[in-house]
């Protein structure tokens, strides 16, 4: 995956030696052997996916059904890689990276990709509950890496955020692909640029939430040192208002949701440790410029307006020496959060230990007021 390709060497690993973890007393550890995607089934049943196919509990993930099998290319080893949603028509939609023939090649002379680079995204959906899956179809060829989110507005459109690779000069790029027939058809919208050199650079990984008016907002990973946004006024076709947040953000992606109550939650890896520097880091390959790689601690915060104002983040945990990046927030039941990390682990790759915890909205609030 391209997002592993170079991470050992771009400093992501702090000092500290590892052994030990905090995570805030107000997230409860989660019974749960899964880092998802999860979608509620219409009679309150948890579903998610993975290479095998589409799994079902009725005892909030401890235990998990047989699977039924729905499409190859899937791979649970690589997070925010596929998505599962359930329509308010009970179809339900998977877009995914697919990995069948995955192929990552970069010219270190040039600093370009390939043309033999490959990574297509994929959609295959049911209307019979899971049983069976058709209209399998790719929705974007070359080369496309992790996106965060998978939604449906309230006219019924499903849309999808994504990332591109781009070249001269090689870059990501960002767009969304959206569905107005419960995922028979899509159609892409405009490309959010914002230039960079790099195999981490420009605009990545994006996630996204629908607003109280209706618009849509992207939030966007960049190597700047900030989240980038960009606004939809006509349900992701066309991404027009787009320009930097007040959200200080280091070279790691964040995951944006709109909580039942009509609040925005971001979760996400800060620019900065709090309370100290994290210091920036030179690769002409990965980025055109300098920037922050810190993902030993994972933030979040609270909007009460639509994202034109947030909370002082809070930490949410921290792993001293290694990492916790690439969260994925599931909101179970009204107010219950789940909060898991893709990528968690002590010192390196090879030693992961999970994250997955569940946090109540009103103790979240109390604690941002009490910041």
């Amino acid at each position: 995956m391209l997002h592993w390709v170079v991470a050992l060497g771009l400093g992501l690993l702090g000092a500290a030696d590892g052994a030990s973890r905090w995570v805030h007393p107000m997230a409860q550890p989660l019974s749960l052997d899964r880092h998802g995607p999860f979608v509620e089934l219409a009679d309150g049943a948890l579903a998610t996916l993975d290479a095998q196919g589409i799994r079902i509990s009725r005892d909030d993930g401890k235990t998990w059904s047989e699977a039924t099998p729905v499409c190859k290319g899937i791979n649970p080893q690589e997070p925010a890689s596929y998505y599962l949603l359930r329509t308010e028509r009970g179809t339900l939609v998977v877009v995914y990276l697919n990995f069948t023939d995955w192929r990552f090649a970069w010219n270190i002379q040039k600093n370009e990709p390939l043309e033999t680079c490959k990574l297509e995204v994929w959609a295959v959906r049911s209307t019979d509950g899971g049983k069976t899956w058709v209209d399998n179809q790719r929705l974007l060829g070359g080369y496309n890496a992790n996106f965060f989110g998978l939604i449906q507005t309230r006219t019924g459109r499903i849309v999808v955020p994504l990332e591109h690779l781009a070249n001269d000069p090689g870059r990501l790029v960002a767009c969304s692909f959206f569905s107005d027939d419960e995922g028979k058809s899509w159609k892409r919208s405009n490309w959010v640029d914002l230039g960079g050199h790099g195999d981490h650079d420009g605009a990545m990984e994006p996630t996204l939430a629908e607003l109280a008016d209706g618009r849509l907002l992207m939030f966007i990973r960049t190597s700047l040192g900030r989240f980038w946004q960009a606004v939809s006024e006509d349900g992701g076709r066309y991404w027009r208002i787009i320009q930097p947040t007040a959200l200080d953000a280091s070279n790691a992606p964040g995951y944006l949701l709109r909580l039942r109550s009509g609040r925005l939650v971001l979760v996400w890896n800060r620019l900065n440790p709090e309370g100290r520097q994290w210091p920036k880091t030179t690769n002409p390959r990965a980025t055109e410029v300098p920037c922050s790689w810190h993902r030993e601690e994972l933030s979040i915060a609270l909007s009460e307006d639509d994202g034109r104002t947030w909370t002082q983040p809070l930490v949410l945990a921290r792993q001293p020496g290694g990492q916790l990046s690439y969260p994925y927030v599931f909101e179970r039941r009204p107010g219950q959060l789940w909060v898991l990390v893709g990528f968690a682990f002590r010192r390196d790759w090879k030693d992961p230990v999970p994250l997955r915890v569940a946090i109540d909205e009103q103790a979240l609030v109390r604690e941002l007021k009490a910041k």
